[in-house]
């Protein structure tokens, strides 16, 4: 990065998932911690320059937003950090409980059941939507069956579930896409150090953040960095959907954040395969 610009100033989920992105990244920036609706609100506020955010907040806000190419939070079936807790049965449930940190969560709750009702947090329901480092405690803590959202919506589609992209303003892509294109690259490089060394990964993650490194180990495995082939179409599926359940109101194009003079959708193209590691 140019010696002579500010610093970028890169949001970072406060959950656990993030680990492998941060584990070794090798770049000067100003890290911002908060869960994902904060960084939403942040980024299009204009108080970060970069972030991963809920993936229909990014579609909500895709006018003012462009995409990093290479990565996204998603999972191809159970993730284990996104949970809905319940004694009832599934088709029997009428409340739910909802997190007010994670606004794609809360929508793909309303895409898998679209007749339940969501109410605040703290109200009686018959069922908790947990995210992120509640939902991993509750699956040690709580006998109450846990029923991932990862694993269901693979059920019905059978694509991958994208939760989170990075996204850039408009304004700071356009006066650095070289900058942000190179943070890019250090923040694959360092999921490819995770991914190569996974026993590090989940020991250190272990101290950090007060799970058992093996858990944290299996737990990493089911998550997937990548904005490949698959992933979009898991991303454009899941926001069609939220359409048809009225929580958007049109699916958006696509914008990623390109250096000038590159061909109109060169950095959309599939990027997953330029590493032998998988992100």
């Amino acid at each position: 990065m140019s010696a002579a610009a500010p610093v970028i100033r890169l949001g970072r989920i406060s959950y656990v998932n993030m680990a492998p992105v941060f584990h070794r990244l090798d770049a000067e920036v100003e890290q911002v911690l908060g869960v994902p609706t904060d960084l939403n609100r942040r980024l299009v506020a204009g108080e970060l320059d970069a972030a991963p955010i809920s993936s229909i907040e990014y579609a909500r806000h895709a006018g003012e937003l462009l995409l990093l190419p290479k990565l996204c939070v998603s999972s191809e079936g159970a993730i284990d950090s996104i949970q809905l807790v319940s004694k009832t049965p599934l088709e029997r449930i009428r409340t739910v409980a909802v997190t007010a940190e994670s606004a794609t969560t809360v929508t793909l709750l309303k895409v898998l059941f679209p007749d339940v009702e969501r109410v605040p947090a703290d109200a009686p329901a018959e069922a908790r939507l947990l995210i992120g480092d509640a939902a991993l405690r509750s699956a040690f803590e709580d006998p109450t069956p846990h029923h991932d959202l990862g694993r269901l919506w693979l059920e019905r589609t059978g694509l991958p579930m994208v939760f989170a992209v990075w996204a850039v303003p408009a304004a700071v892509a356009a006066a650095r896409p070289g900058d942000l294109l190179d943070l890019q690259e250090r923040l694959v490089a360092s999921v490819r150090i995770a991914r190569a060394e996974p026993e590090l990964l989940a020991f250190e993650s272990s101290e950090r953040f007060g799970y058992p490194a093996g858990f944290l180990a299996r737990y990493f495995e089911k998550l997937r960095y990548s904005f490949g082939a698959r992933e979009r179409e898991g991303f454009l599926e899941f926001l069609r959907l939220a359409v048809e359940v009225g929580e958007l109101a049109a699916v958006p194009e696509l914008r990623f954040v390109e250096l000038p003079g590159a061909s109109t959708g060169a950095a959309a193209t599939v990027l997953a395969e330029t590493t032998e590691v998988p992100l």
